[in-house]
């Protein structure tokens, strides 16, 4: 292991938290739209030290019956969180299906001025049909349209992000120069998708541009995640399927002449901590006593693809059944991790819906258990780091910051303070230049005046 090479830690908010019944056991189980809920949660990450605060989001309303659903936009909960903090990062989720390019640069590009240079963009395509009714869609695009649209959408994007120079914001009182147009630069894009003359009307983020991650698993979404992003974010069950995935998605990035030490994998994680392995599971198994199976079931049936009448709950997954190719239309980065989680342990769907329905990767132990297992994935190169789903929020990450970062630091893999004061400081990223620095001048006095 290189002494330079630092272990990453987010926080994903999902709701109240990743068990479904979470909100049953805070005292405002209304917390998903309570500022103060997510202030906490964003301090208690900053205590931590953590390197940013992750947020999930989902654009059709389903499930509101029995728990909440994921609910304030995440680039407005950002720039509350940004005013309530100083140092952790802020992810926010937006879809390259139902957005529009030079909206979202424009609204990411903010959040990172107002955050000063604390802001990261979790890239996804969405494949909900019930979110496609909700932006004028009679239909969801297939994946192939989808990832097509994808790859523009981020082209787009970052050709956005760099249409300013660094040098291009002067703001000199005397002279009366306030930019430098002959470094604002027209982007002139003309793609399949979109048409986008530029440049952003705002100056270079802070950080150069917002960090780019890319979350999904399909064969497109790695293809595009090592072609332009600066993390990907997946879901790895095994340590051995976690290491193959590690070395081939950075070898990808090498493939296009990118640094694969600039690039960070993360896999999600859900540790349920107690001071011993007993009082860990009794934390669990209360939660549990509040699930719905039933509707449990039916959801873990839609991941995969499947009827709920296809799944026995003392029986092996019907592996004849699921589609885990691209060409589904369910994601096939969840199905390929239960799949490899399921038979690497024999497990019956019972099994696989005790373990947070195997989606991110679960353990339940005591600090020194977890902190263990962190350690061996780290080490061991099949993962940069990951991202945390606390069972509930803020006990759950506070448990966490508590007990089990101060064995990561006394281990040495882990940060006891911030180094700086961008996002792309915590992640160890060097800050991008503007790929029109040194091109001939296309400003915009000459493309658009």
């Amino acid at each position: 292991m290189s002494a330079a090479r630092t272990l990453h830690l987010n926080t994903n908010i999902t709701g109240t938290g990743r068990h479904p019944e979470s909100w049953r056991t805070l005292d405002n189980p209304k917390s998903i739209v309570d500022l103060g809920f997510f202030t906490t949660i964003a301090q208690i990450a900053e205590r931590g030290r953590l390197d940013a605060v992750f947020l999930s989001d989902t654009l059709a309303l389903r499930g509101h019956a029995h728990g909440p659903a994921q609910s304030l936009e995440p680039t407005v909960l950002l720039t509350a969180l940004a005013g309530a903090t100083k140092h952790v990062g802020l992810i926010g989720t937006a879809s390259t299906t139902f957005n529009d390019p030079f909206n979202l640069a424009r609204r990411f590009s903010s959040v990172d001025h107002l955050s000063t240079g604390r802001v990261a963009w979790n890239a996804v395509t969405t494949y909900d049909p019930e979110a496609a009714a909700n932006f004028s869609f009679s239909e969801t695009p297939d994946k192939p349209a989808r990832y097509a649209r994808a790859a523009e959408f981020v082209d787009v994007v970052l050709k956005l992000w760099d249409s300013w120079e660094d040098e291009a914001f002067i703001a000199d009182r005397e002279s009366g120069r306030y930019t430098d147009p002959a470094r604002v630069h027209a982007i002139a894009h003309d793609g399949p998708y979109f048409q986008v003359r530029g440049p952003l009307n705002l100056p270079r983020s802070p950080q150069g541009r917002p960090v780019l991650v890319q979350a999904g698993g399909s064969e497109a979404g790695v293809a595009l995640a090592a072609r332009h992003a600066d993390a990907v974010f997946t879901a790895q069950t095994t340590f051995d399927g976690a290491q193959a995935f590690y070395r081939d998605i950075k070898a990808r990035v090498a493939a296009h002449g990118r640094n694969p030490d600039h690039f960070l994998v993360l896999p999600g994680l859900y540790p349920v901590i107690g001071g011993t392995l007993e009082e860990a599971r009794r934390r669990k198994a209360d939660m549990d006593a509040l699930l719905d199976r039933s509707a449990e079931l039916v959801r873990f049936a839609r991941a995969l693809g499947v009827a709920p009448r296809d799944l026995r709950l003392d029986a092996p997954l019907p592996y004849d059944l699921i589609d885990s190719g691209d060409s589904s239309d369910v994601s096939s980065g969840f199905i390929r991790s239960t799949v490899l989680l399921a038979r690497s342990e024999n497990l019956t769907v019972r099994d696989l819906l005790d373990r947070n329905p195997g989606a991110h990767r679960m353990i339940v132990g005591t600090p020194q258990t977890i902190a263990d297992d962190i350690e061996r994935w780290f080490v061991g190169r099949a993962a940069d780091g990951f991202n945390l789903n606390a069972d509930v929020f803020p006990s759950g990450l506070a448990d966490f910051v508590d007990h089990v970062v101060p064995l990561l630091q006394r281990k040495g893999i882990f940060r006891r303070d911030y180094d700086g004061t961008t996002l792309r400081d915590h992640y160890g990223l060097p800050r991008p230049p503007s790929r029109y620095a040194s091109a001939a001048p296309t400003s915009v006095a000459d493309a658009v005046f």
